[in-house]
């Protein structure tokens, strides 16, 4: 009588439950009858451990008006409906509920067949799974972007057996097999699986515990965040304590995940004070304390071409404000040493720190993180964090004119293009040379090779196809003999040089000192909680530019000349009109022009381009690093 009496409390305490949460559970014959896909044909899962939380629905409608839509009985105490539940609660607090639900699986979400009040009792004790006989219905499949998440779901499940996290982006399943230091056709053997599950569920928990679902951010989001910034085997051994400090420290950039666009681009600098006017507008107000400001480069300036710009921006900081701002350069700066350069400039009383290399940004952000008074600002692009800024410049709009000077010059239509790392900005850039050229000669086409490929002679492919103009890396290292820079003119006595691009990091290095001058960059950091800041400026605020060589015929140099004005005064987008690829028409409308967005994630070539974007593993070492971190296509995308 007392186990009875006990039943009967529980009961109507799950019955109040059902009725505070009112509806009924989904059916998931209304769902496949509303989208016309049939239940018959399903794929048999056999026994699965179906997550509790993603038990949403019924097979059917014959029972689901007994339950609320979280499966707590809706039914009185006297019903009879009522009693077997009892019954079948009392058997569970006995001996445990042993046989097996029957239910389908549609998106991966679950819908019972048989075993309803198994389930009702289940969720009412708190069970983290159930054991299910389970057939998976499969959608057809579609573009949208559900769909296309579900299907890389499959297979993630067929590798891992793991049905229990759930991501809002496509590409994460794929991710997290790579974070975990996985092949992406690697099964996972039992340990595997019980060590993530273990890491999983003690990160859910803590997230959860923490107010994860206020965030409104799914708990599989926040997770790939969390070990693509700490790493998957240092996560496994945190303690108790120091998972809960390391997430309530990463709290902020949990935040930026809860919209698609986190990324807010500031596209131009804010009106510039005339700060020649008066000599006191070049010192610091009192309130604003001395700039110690470190640069981490990968490489150095004699032997990088890349890091000796930077050190002239450097060198112009140091000289522009030489009072007020004391500039220190790490070298050699590596993913494996990163962390500790980065420390080594906070110990040393830096401020400010600037990282100039995209493999920096783990390093960076998690130096941001544990140091929050320091202001850590990374060379790369397409990168949402709240900890540190991001910065580079529109480079696409110096190759737009490049490119109209190689399609004005060429005599053939031929012109080579040498791209580096296939990351975020390089196919704008490529696309912007080739509809430059384009534009003054409709028949050229723009030859792309890849100087980061494996095993591959770039200058024999050039000649054996009587490619002469050439658009090639941006410009050398100072040590280096090397003239084949820019864009030049293959030609008997060597190569000729036409035109090439120019970075003045110091502008921008420069600007960033008055920002926190002015108060500006305090400003833009309460300015949205939800977005991470990206400096994206070109040719117009001086960051990025073009130097024509004074040989280049005059009707084409006035050309250039007009076209820079047109960009420079917003009059002239070089991505707009009506746009190609090499799999069709990409932007139709004549009076549109791609949003800042569109061009730093473009994944597609122009159509008078030949050649490809490259798969990772067909990249040397060195730069599988760089693309792991900013890749623009599948097999590159980390």
């Amino acid at each position: 009588m007392a186990a009875a009496s006990e039943a009967l409390v529980d009961y109507e305490k799950a019955y109040r439950m059902g009725k505070k949460e009112g509806g009924t559970p989904a059916v998931l014959d209304d769902i496949l009858k509303e989208r016309n896909i049939t239940a018959s044909g399903g794929i048999p899962l056999g026994l699965v451990q179906i997550p509790a939380e993603q038990i949403v629905g019924t097979k059917s409608a014959a029972r689901s008006a007994a339950f609320s839509k979280g499966f707590y009985p809706l039914l009185k105490a006297d019903t009879e409906f009522a009693a077997k539940w009892m019954a079948l609660y009392q058997a569970h607090l006995d001996e445990g509920i042993r046989e097996p639900v029957k239910a389908y699986e549609f998106m991966n979400r679950f819908y019972i067949e048989e075993g309803n009040k198994r389930v009702s009792v289940l969720k009412f004790v708190g069970a983290v799974s159930v054991l299910g006989t389970v057939t998976r219905i499969i959608p057809p499949h579609s573009e949208d972007k559900e769909t296309r998440i579900y299907y890389e779901f499959m297979d993630f499940y067929h590798l891992s057996g793991v049905n229990y996290i759930w991501f809002s982006q496509p590409g994460s399943f794929a991710k997290l097999q790579y974070l975990l230091g996985k092949r992406p056709d690697e099964e996972w053997s039992d340990d595997d699986k019980l060590d993530f599950s273990s890491a999983y569920t003690r990160f859910s928990a803590e997230f959860e515990a923490r107010g994860g679902k206020k965030l409104e951010v799914l708990p599989g989001d926040a997770f790939l965040s969390f070990i693509g910034l700490y790493g998957y085997e240092v996560i496994k051994n945190m303690t108790a304590a120091e998972l809960k400090e390391k997430l309530a420290k990463s709290w902020d950039e949990f935040k930026l995940l809860r919209t698609e666009q986190s990324l807010e681009l500031q596209m131009d600098p804010a009106d510039e004070k005339d700060i020649k006017k008066n000599i006191f507008e070049r010192l610091f107000p009192i309130s604003v304390p001395k700039q110690k400001v470190a640069f981490i480069h990968e490489e150095t300036a004699e032997t990088s071409a890349w890091t000796y710009a930077h050190e002239l921006g450097r060198l112009h900081l140091q000289q522009m404000f030489s009072d007020q701002v004391s500039t220190a350069c790490y070298d050699n700066g590596s993913e494996e040493n990163a962390e500790e350069l980065l420390e080594a400039a906070v110990q040393n009383g830096s401020n400010l720190i600037f990282t100039t290399s995209p493999i920096f940004l783990k390093a960076s952000l998690k130096a941001a993180i544990e140091h929050p008074e320091v202001k850590i600002l990374n060379c790369s692009l397409n990168t949402s964090h709240r900890h540190i800024r991001t910065y580079y410049g529109r480079m696409y709009e110096p190759k737009f004119l490049m490119g109209a000077i190689a399609g004005a010059l060429s005599e053939n239509g031929k012109i080579g293009y040498i791209a580096n790392y296939p990351i975020f900005g390089m196919a704008a850039s490529i696309n912007a040379f080739a509809l430059g050229a384009k534009m003054v000669n409709p028949r050229a086409k723009i030859y792309l090779e890849w100087s980061t490929l494996k095993n591959h002679d770039v200058e024999q492919s050039f000649a054996q196809k009587g490619i002469r103009y050439i658009s090639g890396r941006d410009m050398i290292a100072p040590d280096s003999a090397n003239r084949q820079f820019g864009l030049y003119r293959m030609g008997e006595n060597g190569p000729w040089s036409l035109a090439m691009p120019v970075w003045h990091w110091g502008k921008f290095y420069e600007k960033m000192i008055w920002n926190i001058m002015d108060g500006s960059w305090k400003y833009d950091d309460a300015s949205n909680e939800t977005k991470g800041l990206n400096y994206w400026w070109g040719m117009s605020a001086g960051i990025v530019d073009v130097i024509c060589s004074q040989h280049l015929p005059i009707g084409t140099a006035r050309l250039i000349e007009l076209l820079k004005k047109t960009i420079c005064s917003g009059e002239f987008n070089p991505f707009s009109g009506i746009l190609y690829s090499q799999q069709g028409i990409v932007q139709k409308d004549a009076g549109k022009a791609l949003s800042p967005e569109e061009i730093i994630t473009m994944d597609w070539l122009a159509e008078n381009v030949i050649g490809s974007i490259p798969q990772k593993d067909a990249l040397v070492e060195k730069a599988k690093a760089v693309v792991s971190l900013q890749g623009l296509v599948e097999g590159s995308i980390r």
